[in-house]
């Protein structure tokens, strides 16, 4: 309506009248009264230039206020049935069991519930957990941290076969895997011959638990850090590589401030899947009590032999255990989060 009232009032250009720089409509206020200058042409020539305008008046009228509702808007009672039963899923599933774990476990007192958590099998199997842990977490992250670097920076054969590779703890199931390794190093599997004559244990020892955790643990590391690598490309490291540095340069520098919140919050998942890792670990231990069992196996055993106030005591570690990598893994999100922010303000 503006451009046709500036039209209307200047002629048109190709006459040689002149020609309208407008506003966007969007800038002019209902009601409002604006001057827009208004460049005039003598198009007599080629070479020849504006030298002046002509200031216009344009009255924008007022319209009436319509109510304007959101596509996404829903009625109350659509948005209080939806948090409704996302609060009743949670409770029955999630709050309800959490609980009733802490109840069953404090049954028979704080005495029997500190009993439980220092009898000598259960020490032991906290003990080979946080071992399997410090080992599992730091190799899991170490490859996946070289997987995703070589996936994310590189262009090279084999790279979504790769990718695949990554992929299969998560597709396999961890039942399936401890199978996979009683077959390789058992005792009637491929290397388990060649493993017992030089007196070498990995089925039903620590080292076939250990396998048994990085093979489900090492993709959660690789997966956050992969995607976040691809998204920033190679500009960085390609000027770093022109400056000179060397590629161990160009990895602490450049690549590793950029993707260490990413790399945090992998390992912090990988460690709440190895301490509660029970299939796969529950193939190639043996059960073996004081040996062999981490705290998920040590709880099986104590409830099968109907110690159910030791078995709640063990899990409710392990509850505490989940609690506090939910929230470790809430402020590493709170402060990525946060650092985002920051960079977009600025």
């Amino acid at each position: 309506m503006v451009e046709r009232a500036a039209r209307h009032c200047v002629g048109r250009r190709e006459k040689g009248t002149g020609s309208v720089a407008l506003k966007k409509p969007s800038d002019l206020q209902e009601g409002a009264t604006a001057t827009v200058p208004v460049p005039f042409f003598r198009t007599k020539t080629f070479h020849e230039i504006p030298m002046s305008t002509i200031p216009i008046t344009i009255h924008v009228p007022t319209v009436p206020a319509r109510r304007v509702t959101a596509m996404t808007t829903e009625p109350r009672w659509v948005r209080g049935l939806l948090i409704g039963t996302t609060l009743v899923f949670l409770g029955v599933f999630l709050f309800l069991p959490l609980a009733a774990v802490f109840a069953q476990a404090m049954g028979k007192g704080v005495a029997a519930y500190f009993h439980a958590l220092g009898d000598r099998d259960a020490l032991a199997a906290i003990r080979l957990t946080l071992v399997v842990a410090i080992i599992a977490v730091p190799a899991s992250a170490m490859v996946g941290l070289a997987a995703a670097w070589a996936i994310g920076k590189f262009q090279f054969v084999g790279r979504s076969l790769l990718i695949t590779i990554i992929d299969l703890p998560f597709t396999v199931s961890p039942v399936i895997a401890g199978l996979i390794f009683v077959l390789l190093f058992g005792r009637q599997g491929w290397l388990g011959p060649w493993l017992d004559a030089h007196g070498i244990h990995v089925i039903f020892a620590v080292p076939g638990i250990v396998l048994a955790t990085l093979f489900v643990t090492f993709p959660f590391v690789a997966r956050e850090v992969i995607p976040l690598m691809q998204a920033q490309g190679t500009e960085e490291e390609e000027a770093a590589r022109v400056l000179g540095a060397s590629g161990w340069q160009i990895f602490r520098r450049v690549t590793f401030p950029n993707v260490k919140w990413a790399l945090l919050y992998g390992v912090i998942l990988c460690n709440a899947r190895a301490m509660g890792e029970f299939g796969a670990v529950s193939v190639v231990s043996g059960h073996i009590r004081g040996c062999t069992n981490t705290m998920p196996l040590h709880v099986e055993i104590l409830y099968n032999d109907y110690e159910f106030a030791a078995a709640f005591a063990v899990a409710s570690l392990l509850a505490v255990l989940a609690l506090v990598t939910l929230v470790a893994k809430s402020l590493v999100k709170w402060h990525v989060s946060r650092q985002q922010a920051a960079g977009s303000r600025q």
